[in-house]
């Protein structure tokens, strides 16, 4: 383990393997957390919306930066692996174009050089840009702690706003997506107030696959961000797509039906009624986008 320094008010370590970090913070009873980025967590430290003893970073443990792609075993994206790894990996950008989507608005390029997928699924908002990807993906969380690791599909990870499935002194090691088909496309779409770089006032990814005469989807999957309590899928909407034609008609009425999972609230950045009405607006935008990109692959 790295050696220990007092920074302003908490302390700082930075181990070097997994065990090291999950027996730290198991051994802080709930007085740590854990910097993947920093990009969250210092924000909220400095403005006093969290509150720790000791900050972990895990930006030294290999495990937690590899970006490991395969065609036929899909990628492997360690927990604190920068956003920008995601974005500039040719491989990993066509296989999964939605989630290069969401990691190229998560904040500007030099936020994109520190935050992780990772960390901005841990973070747990119900605004955050990668978790619909990642729900539609069905990405697998891989988590290490003091007692052995344990792997949950990720849309058992969220809990509540900002809360999640892990356990103390439980940290999330590894994501895995599975391959990608070439009949497969997939795309996210967020609605901010304005061009500067914000949190979204609804979201919505979509995948789809196509048999292989590329006239009937086979599959489909549809989740939406900031409607609700954590990102969720639509799954009617998802259902409602499989068998039918990927046209225009079919992803409105796709949206229509996802509006129905959305329970959003009223703040400052959009009513409960506006973001249901993006709810679908972004549902029927992404599958044309997903459909439109298996067309020009």
């Amino acid at each position: 383990m790295g050696g220990l320094t007092t920074l302003s008010g908490f302390e700082y370590v930075a181990p070097t393997d997994l065990a090291a970090a999950a027996t730290a913070l198991r051994d802080a009873g709930g007085r740590a957390c854990v910097l993947a980025g920093g990009t969250d967590i210092l924000v909220q430290l400095r403005e006093g919306m969290r509150a720790a003893d000791l900050v972990i970073d895990v930006k030294k443990i290999p495990e937690l930066l590899q970006l490991d792609y395969a065609t036929d075993s899909g990628l492997c994206l360690g927990a604190a692996t920068p956003c920008y790894q995601v974005n500039t990996t040719a491989d990993v950008a066509e296989a999964y174009p939605a989630l290069v989507d969401a990691t190229r608005i998560i904040g500007g390029w030099q936020i994109q050089s520190r935050a992780s997928v990772g960390g901005n699924l841990c973070n747990s908002s119900p605004a955050a840009d990668s978790i619909p990807p990642l729900l539609v993906y069905q990405a697998v969380c891989h988590l290490a702690g003091p007692e052995g690791r344990r792997s949950i599909p990720v849309h058992e990870f969220c809990t509540a706003p900002g809360q999640n499935s892990l356990q103390p002194g439980e940290l999330l090691a590894t994501l895995t997506l599975p391959p990608q088909s070439a009949s497969a496309g997939s795309a996210y779409q967020r609605f901010i107030p304005r061009n500067e770089m914000d949190i979204a006032v609804a979201s919505a990814a979509s995948w789809m696959e196509l048999d292989d005469s590329g006239s009937t989807i086979q599959s489909a999957r549809i989740a939406l961000g900031a409607v609700a309590p954590t990102p969720v899928l639509a799954e009617e909407a998802s259902q409602f797509l499989v068998g039918k034609a990927p046209t225009e008609e079919n992803f409105a009425a796709a949206g229509a039906l996802a509006r129905q999972v959305a329970s959003p609230i009223d703040d400052m950045r959009g009513t409960v009624e506006f973001r249901v009405h993006l709810a679908g607006v972004l549902t029927q935008r992404t599958l044309a986008l997903a459909h439109r990109r298996i067309q020009e692959s």
